[in-house]
């Protein structure tokens, strides 16, 4: 017996190796953590539980069948952050180069099937050279088992891929498919073909960090929502990231101790600009509305002209988007519309209340929106917020100019609460132009043109360039006073916190992709 035990110790040991003590010293040095360092370190301090330590891979041909290691290059099982349970696998690049084989893959699949029966966050750290090649079809089939379960996932239990070295080839689409992808900046990379193959293909040379790295997604590409500087840093962000989340989509993000106070911010009545054409750096309106430092912003650097992420609001976990007047005026786009729409789904998802705060000129003008189809990509955002049934309220701070106005989480789709400031000016479009177009005879026959122009903008700006024609009609809830946002807020979410909507029976909708 003894000697089955330390039997058993050995191969426990050898798996806890991993690739060997030689290659995770080099990992250090490259300031990357092993697969097991990051496991231990994402976890509560000795909660984690490993499930399949002691598999391996089954396949002999090509040279495998010299080399076996215990794990098969994947570390899974379960643990909790900050108290809450949560199953995670990790990659080993110190195995086979992480490549995903058939047991690796069932692994992967078993820890999913876990989360999934117990209601519980799945958390995926990557760094996988893409399919082990020596297993052929049995290793893609392994893939399309981890996409499956992706998808029969979606919107029931949160999912986050933390991307900590390669991920290629169809690696990537598991990813794509989990509700956060989160990048560590110049050690990190995805796409679909590397360097190598787009330069045969398509004779253009470009670097694995142009091609894919952390800073290409989060900025050209959207495919990342979140980069951070070292792996502590990123599996640090998922933890925060966590924290404004719910176990599943039955229950309810985590409340923080709040007691109540004078919640009046004197501050937000300083930060419109006289000037309507004037930017103004929204994040200055949601720090002043939040419990101090709790924003965390999701896609920060990828369509700056919305900004949305998760804060807390008298404790409670909120989702908020708004437009930013400082980058492209605010305006409603391809990008942004993409954007919003899918951080508003995750949200409705998972029962996260939605704070949208809108001044927007309309949505963004030219052939290049045109012809990459504003129209399909303005209707998702439109679609999200019409299908959410989440507690919605707006605060329109400024301009809410055609149909961004409708967009936006106005009354027409389903918001609960609707709120302007006293600078919001809610119209068709602009007083300028409107002018130019209803009085464009009167302009054209007077004696000074330029002089009727700025009487008629005048005549427009003062009928429907302020939020009380829209209150008149019940369109805005009630006008209130920039200092006195917070308060409301409060009290409006407070409200809707047990908020019930009965849905039309479907299989479901079918929003424009």
């Amino acid at each position: 017996m003894e000697n089955k035990i330390q039997l058993l110790n050995d191969k426990i040991a050898q798996a806890k190796l991993g690739g060997g003590e030689k290659r995770i010293a080099t990992q250090h040095a490259k300031k990357k953590l092993t697969a097991r360092e990051r496991v231990e370190y994402l976890l509560d301090e000795g909660s984690f539980e490993e499930i399949g330590m002691l598999v391996t891979h089954r396949s002999t041909d090509f040279g495998l069948e010299k080399e076996t290691y215990y794990g098969d290059g994947v570390v899974t099982g379960y643990g909790t952050i900050n108290g809450r349970a949560v199953y995670v696998f990790a990659q080993d690049f110190t195995v086979f180069g992480g490549a995903l084989s058939e047991t690796h893959a069932e692994k992967i699949c078993k820890v999913m099937d876990m989360a999934l029966r117990t209601g519980t966050p799945m958390i995926g750290l990557n760094d996988s050279g893409g399919a082990r090649i020596q297993e052929g079809v049995r290793s893609l089939g392994g893939y399309a088992d981890i996409f499956f379960k992706n998808v029969q996932s979606s919107g029931v239990i949160p999912q986050i891929s933390a991307i900590m070295g390669p991920c290629a080839g169809g690696a990537v689409y598991s990813p794509a498919m989990t509700d956060f992808t989160m990048m560590v900046e110049n050690t990190s990379y995805m796409f679909v073909t590397g360097p190598n193959v787009v330069k045969t293909v398509t004779n253009e040379t470009v670097t694995s960090e142009e091609l894919g790295g952390a800073s290409t997604h989060s900025t050209k590409s959207g495919v990342a929502h979140v980069t951070s500087a070292n792996d502590v840093q990123c599996l640090e962000d998922v933890k925060t990231l966590l924290s404004y989340l719910p176990q599943n989509n039955t229950e309810k993000a985590p409340v923080l101790p709040f007691t109540p106070a004078d919640e009046i911010r004197d501050v937000l009545s300083d930060i419109i600009p006289d000037n309507a054409n004037k930017p103004y750096d929204m994040h200055k309106v949601i720090q002043g509305i939040i419990d101090e430092d709790s924003f965390f912003e999701i896609h920060k650097a990828y369509a700056e002209n919305v900004i949305v992420g998760f804060a807390r609001l008298g404790g409670r976990s909120i989702g908020i988007v708004a437009n930013q007047p400082a980058y492209l005026a605010g305006v409603l786009d391809v990008n942004s519309s993409i954007k919003s729409a899918r951080f508003v789904r995750f949200c409705d998802c998972f029962n996260i209340p939605l704070l949208v705060l809108v001044d927007v000129p309309g949505f963004l003008p030219g052939t290049n929106q045109e012809w990459n189809g504003i129209i399909t990509h303005g209707a998702k955002l439109l679609y999200a917020l019409s299908e959410a049934t989440v507690p919605r309220v707006t605060v329109i701070t400024r301009k809410a100019y055609g149909g961004a106005y409708d967009v936006m989480n106005s009354k027409h789709i389903g918001a609960d609460f609707n709120y302007a400031w006293p600078s919001a000016e809610i119209a068709v479009m602009g007083a300028k132009g409107a002018s130019e177009i209803i009085f464009k005879k009167e302009i054209s026959e007077a004696e000074d043109p330029a002089a009727k122009l700025l009487e008629k903008e005048a005549e427009y700006a003062d009928k429907f360039a302020n939020p009380y024609t829209a209150a008149q009609r019940g369109f805005i809830d009630e006008v209130i006073e920039p200092k006195d946002t917070r308060r409301k807020l409060l009290k409006a979410f407070s409200i809707l916190e047990h908020k019930q909507v009965d849905t039309p029976k479907r299989k479901h909708g079918n929003i424009p992709l």
